[in-house]
């Protein structure tokens, strides 16, 4: 399985991230941070394992719960990107040829 290149980024870390919100909504441990993120517990392990990135989602359900800005919250994990971008082939939309191959 290929890595997302987040996290091979020199500097990423996102285990920063999360006991940063582990200690700001004061709970004890990531199954407690699971439950305030509303998300299943091997979610939290993944992202911990550097297996699963920081999606956009995930994101902004932090930001909702701590109300920590989008960009605050990937300073603490890490990415220092300027830019998040979609690639050409995830954003336009499908076209009659793209359906009959």
């Amino acid at each position: 399985m290929e890595q997302h290149p987040l996290v091979s980024q020199e500097g990423y870390d996102p285990n920063r991230l999360l006991d940063a919100l582990i200690q700001k909504l004061n709970l004890k441990n990531d199954a407690a941070l699971s439950r305030a993120l509303e998300v299943r517990p091997p979610v939290i392990s993944k992202i911990r394992h550097r297996t699963l990135p920081v999606g956009a989602s995930l994101l902004i359900r932090m930001h909702e719960v701590t109300d920590l800005s989008i960009r605050d919250l990937r300073d603490l994990m890490g990415d220092r990107r300027k830019r998040v971008r979609i690639s050409e082939v995830d954003g336009r939309p499908r076209t009659i040829e793209d359906n009959q191959e």
